[in-house]
């Protein structure tokens, strides 16, 4: 009899604490479901910090990218290998040209004439020629020598800048003001029209007939006296406004030149340029 109190005690108690656990877990649960656990100080996202942080990974990952990228140093081109050559972005016919040349026992001693040699393109060149070192001896032999310019014409009416100043003495100054002074003339017709030229020298003029011809003269549009404008006989390169006017007064004096040799009657015309200036004048 005292047994079964006992365990019907012992029930009751266990009965009680397992209501009292299921009721715990119910609380729970509704706690659980209803309640706001969230916190806006602990999980709010500063993106400032964040762009902060991304940069600076992507920095690292950049240094680390450029240290993997194997460092160019300088070589003598007349020493490449086929993997060397590869490396570069030769193709093996290119390397092949190089070592041939290499087996005349000769060198290459500019990047003009590595390329000539191996023919690679000009694209390659530019990536790889700033890394050529060549000894000092032939550094020094390439910036003393000095490459002959040669003229692509003899015709001084055809002649660019830089044909004049293959001629010692002639500059950059000289030659622009020799091709504008033929410019206004349109052409030399005389070789002496070359010593009109402002502040060139007789002699460095004689030079340049030496070298250059007038192998062709220029074909000029000539203006009637007896019909032009004031304007249009002013615009003869040898002739200047107290010429043009004198001429101007003779042509109403006597109505119209019969013939052009008639502007020699004029006091004072300069009979010196009288060939220049019929050159682009006339009397029809």
């Amino acid at each position: 009899m005292k047994y079964l109190k006992s365990h019907f005690w012992y029930n009751k108690s266990q009965r009680n604490g397992i209501f009292f656990l299921l009721l715990l877990i119910i609380v729970l649960q509704v706690v659980y479901a209803f309640a706001d656990f969230s916190t806006d100080d602990n999980l709010m996202i500063d993106t400032k910090e964040l762009r902060s942080f991304q940069v600076q990974i992507d920095s690292l990952k950049r240094i680390e990218i450029a240290k993997r990228i194997p460092k160019k140093y300088p070589f003598n081109p007349n020493y490449i290998t086929d993997y060397k050559g590869l490396q570069l972005g030769m193709s093996l016919q290119e390397i092949d040209r190089l070592h041939a040349f290499r087996k005349t026992k000769k060198f290459v001693n500019s990047a003009k004439e590595f390329q000539r040699v191996t023919k690679v393109s000009d694209m390659v060149l530019d990536k790889i020629s700033p890394y050529f070192k060549f000894p000092a001896w032939v550094t020094k032999q390439h910036k003393t020598i000095k490459v002959k310019y040669v003229a692509t014409t003899i015709d001084v009416n055809k002649a660019t800048p830089q044909d004049l100043q293959s001629i010692s003495g002639i500059g950059e100054v000289l030659s622009e003001r020799i091709i504008q002074y033929r410019k206004r003339l349109k052409g030399f017709a005389f070789k002496s029209q070359l010593y009109e030229v402002w502040k060139l020298d007789k002699e460095l003029a004689n030079q340049i007939l030496l070298k250059f011809k007038i192998i062709n003269k220029p074909v000029l549009e000539k203006v009637n006296v007896n019909t032009a404008t004031f304007k249009g006989v002013l615009s003869n390169p040898y002739i200047n406004y107290d010429l043009c006017k004198k001429i101007f007064e003779y042509r109403d004096e006597v109505a119209e030149l019969q013939s052009i040799e008639e502007l020699k009657k004029i006091a004072g015309f300069p009979l010196d340029k009288y060939e220049r200036i019929i050159l682009y004048l006339e009397a029809k």
